[in-house]
């Protein structure tokens, strides 16, 4: 998918906000909020409820109420760097394989660089659909992986803006082989020059101090007056995992963190700070990582494991702040990473810190967050947490999900920290599920991505990173609804999808990741299948490259209770991850017939309600076949989809995916030929009325340029030839037909968009609103025909009118038509000889 770009930027009026999150447009996400990783918040130098963060799903949000309420905005890609205009409030940098601004306080966003008059062009390259951008502005590296690090503004003049970018391949992520670069420009992002040429190095932070640049980097301090840059060694023998610059009395403080090692009495790394723009540096560790450590008992410190209170331990209050409590006799040395100093209190630090020794036993290792008040001199902790939440902390359904489950993964250590760059109380932080805050330097802390509903419920503030397979209506109760999550499992609302509450009870944690599908039976009132699996976001790539599919955990669970409670039903059925549950409707009450796919292993079958399965491959040729989605066709007839395992290009090999056909029930398969340089199936949907009419929905293969060969394909002939009716979306993750007007059509997967046919695929619109990079399927709502579900690889679930919002902005204008509204030349050949078999003319 290409687009093309021209600066311009959206006027759009601020509509009042609901309770929670506030849109611009007839579109909100449901669910329970939270449950992903979210990375690098900024918070505004003009009002600290201002703040913006991304995640590592492509997702960019927005709170204007310090995280009552977010709104998430879509640049493409995931953001990699803000900064704030630190002179005009509105105006906002973001950076992803572009730099981006905005000039209404996040509401609107135009591109800054490349130029996007000089033939700048997105696409979407690779499995993930990556950003990349072609240009002919001389400043850009035209088709490579641009992931800018860090921005900043001048802040005696708004038009000098700085950004550090690092160059990689598109795709999954590599080592950085290039050096990364500083570009300027002086008239507010209009031109662009290249500073300077650094190491192949991440950049953590730039600052502009007066008529010099300083940059802190991985391997030490750069500055820099125009094109004269220096560099300054960071501690010997160690490179940086993190830094912040922040601003004393004294100017510049620099803060990093290396990594720990040693045991006992001997520890390095760490912590340090320089206090002369890079040139020296000192260890920073006293309160945290000691050399040599005072004994436990000096500290007074006992064990934790009796402790009681919400999700675990608590531990007397008193610890809480004490400085010099850290003891490392026996264990390796904690881990300390993330840190952000206030960039106008430069004094003030927070620092994250992971598996700290406060106590015996595995409840006495914790993660959490210290803060300095001098420079880094000393640290206190403010947040910990082990085996339970911290006792000051306000949490959510996922410190509830924590104490049920028993896994100290919940309470993960931080990934990312932002603290105010003129109110050192307030500071945020980010993990592998949650964004918390604390508005009183850490005294107590608040979580801001859930808002509790009813006794036991949760909802989003609009701080979604989840990904969801399907939205599942409960035939006998039209409030009680399913949503079918990685990372998080099942989810339930019992008033229509405005409280959710987890729904995996009697599921085992080693299958609990991953929900990819529930099954109703039609008859009996509360009885249905699971599907669970412990490996999450099949069939990406990046789940198999290096683990054998046969070492899934999962399998098929029952429930007669409507989902409350679960047991296992998987005997027959090697253990392995279940991505598809399918019950055929004509089999007997009581005697269903279900068939379930198991990523790795092939096809079970099961004609006794699911107690007893067996193995169904035959005519399946690939020996560890990635059997991925199943349907069936209003005949009786079985599709079944195959992953493919292949990537980056192959195509023609055994790691091609396949498209299956059984007509008796699974016991004999025979493949179905796919269009021609397709090899990347993901879906097969058969319409009701016609058993021959097929839709596929295929992933492309990557390519020098554009990915081809994805798309959706229609075949009126039971699969013999097809057509591509989407070609300008080439990763295209399902296609969907609504059960009361079979030719209206919905098609989604990970570009930018969800499609809409009303004349059985002939013609697509874009189902405007919908505006986040990854979706997975659109879904029609079963209690209200004219509005849609949208299932999505990161961000929930979206709820909104089924055409579309026609007055919805853009998050960043597209120019109009520049989405390809021709297909490739390939397709619109196969599409000429079609037509020209059918005696018709185009």
């Amino acid at each position: 998918m290409k687009t093309a770009w021209v600066v311009m930027t959206a006027s759009v009026a601020m509509a009042a906000a609901p309770a929670s999150a506030p849109r611009f447009d007839a579109w909100r996400v449901v669910g329970p909020g939270g449950g992903g990783t979210m990375l690098r918040p900024a918070i505004s130098p003009h009002d600290p409820r201002l703040v913006v963060e991304g995640c590592d799903m492509t997702g960019a949000y927005i709170t204007h109420d310090a995280g009552a309420s977010w709104r998430l905005f879509n640049l493409g890609d995931g953001v990699s760097a803000y900064a704030f205009d630190p002179r005009d409030p509105q105006v906002i940098y973001a950076g992803t394989g572009a730099l981006w601004r905005s000039d209404d306080t996040g509401k609107s966003w135009r591109m800054v660089w490349p130029d996007p008059a000089q033939n700048t062009v997105e696409h979407g390259r690779t499995d993930h659909a990556d950003q990349a951008f072609s240009s002919d502005d001389p400043t850009y590296p035209s088709n490579r992986g641009v992931t800018i690090h860090a921005i900043a503004v001048d802040p005696a003049d708004s038009n000098r803006v700085y950004a550090a970018f690092a160059l990689g391949a598109v795709g999954p992520p590599t080592a950085l082989r290039d050096g990364s670069v500083v570009i300027g420009s002086t008239d507010r992002g209009r031109t662009w020059s290249r500073l300077a040429t650094l190491a192949p190095e991440r950049v953590f932070a730039l600052s502009v101090e007066a008529d010099h640049v300083l940059a802190l980097a991985e391997t030490g301090a750069w500055q820099g007056t125009g094109a004269e840059w220096k560099h300054f060694d960071g501690p010997a023998g160690a490179r940086f995992d993190a830094g912040s610059i922040g601003h004393g009395p004294g100017g510049p403080i620099l803060y990093g963190t290396t990594k720990t090692a040693g045991r006992g009495a001997v520890v390095r790394g760490g912590i340090h700070v320089s206090t002369d723009r890079g040139r020296t540096w000192r260890t920073a560790n006293t309160g945290l990582v000691e050399s040599p450590p005072r004994s436990m008992s000096q500290r007074g410190i006992h064990s934790r494991a009796s402790e009681g209170g919400l999700g675990g331990p608590k531990g007397p209050p008193s610890l809480m702040g004490e400085r010099g409590i850290h003891s490392r006799a026996s264990d390796d040395a904690a881990e300390l990473h993330a840190i952000s100093a206030s960039a106008r209190h430069g004094l003030t630090a927070y620092v994250g810190f992971r598996r700290l020794r406060l106590g015996e036993g595995p409840a006495g290792l914790f993660n959490g967050v210290a803060k300095t008040t001098d420079g880094g001199q000393s640290w206190r902790i403010v947040h910990r947490e082990s085996n339970g939440p911290a006792e000051n902390m306000n949490g959510s359904w996922i410190e509830e999900r924590a104490r049920q489950m028993g896994r100290d993964i919940w309470y993960d250590a931080p990934y990312d920290i932002a603290a105010a760059p003129n109110d050192p109380d307030i500071c945020y932080v980010t993990d592998l599920f949650r964004t918390y805050r604390t508005l009183d330097g850490g005294k107590t802390w608040n979580q801001v991505h859930s808002a509790p509903r009813g006794p036991a419920g949760w909802t989003s503030r609009g701080l979604d990173v989840t990904t969801s397979y399907g939205v599942h209506f409960d035939p006998f109760d039209a409030k009680r609804l399913f949503i079918t999550y990685t990372d998080i499992g099942l989810f339930r609302s019992e008033d229509g999808g405005d409280a959710w509450t987890g729904s995996t009870v009697g599921i085992p944690n080693a299958w609990r990741n991953t929900t990819y599908w529930v099954a109703f039976d039609p008859d009996v009132k509360a009885r249905m299948w699971g599907a669970f699996s412990g490996t999450h976001d099949l069939p990406r790539p990046k789940m198999w490259r290096r683990t054998d599919p046969e070492t899934y955990k999962g399998g098929v669970g029952v429930s007669s209770d409507g989902g409350r409670s679960w047991t296992l039903s998987n005997t027959g059925m090697a253990e392995s991850a279940v991505t598809h549950v399918l019950l055929d409707p004509a089999s007997p009450k009581g005697a269903r017939t279900l068939y379930a796919c198991a990523f790795g292993r092939g096809v079970y079958k099961s004609t006794d309600d699911g107690k007893t399965w067996a193995l169904k491959n035959d005519g399946i040729t690939q020996s560890q076949p990635f059997a991925w989605r199943i349907s069936r066709a209003s005949d009786g007839t079985l599709y079944l989809v195959v992953a493919r395992r292949s990537e980056m290009g192959r195509i023609g090999d055994e790691g091609d995916g396949a498209l299956y056909r059984s007509t008796d029930g699974a016991e004999h398969w025979t493949q179905v030929t796919l269009p021609r340089r397709t090899n990347g199936p993901n879906a097969l949907t058969a319409d009701p009325r016609d058993p021959r009419r097929l839709y596929l929905s295929a992933w492309g293969v990557a390519g020098r340029e554009d990915d081809t060969g994805g798309g959706v394909f229609r075949s009126t002939d039971a699969g013999a030839t097809w057509r591509n009716v989407l070609p300008r979306s080439q990763h295209v993750y399902d296609t969907t037909i609504d059960p009361a007007r079979p030719d209206t059509l919905y098609a989604c997967g990970f570009d930018q968009a969800a499609w809409r046919s009303t004349d059985g695929g002939e013609t697509w619109s874009r189902i405007r609103g919908f505006n986040f990079k990854w979706g997975h399927r659109v879904i029609p709502d079963a209690n209200d025909p004219s509005k849609v579900y949208v299932t999505t690889f990161g961000s929930s679930v979206w709820h909104g009118p089924a055409a579309g919002d026609p007055t919805a902005p853009e998050d960043a204008v597209r120019v109009p038509g520049a989405e390809p509204a021709t297909e490739p030349a390939e397709a619109r050949r196969e599409k000429l000889v079609a037509l020209a078999f059918a005696g018709r003319s185009s």
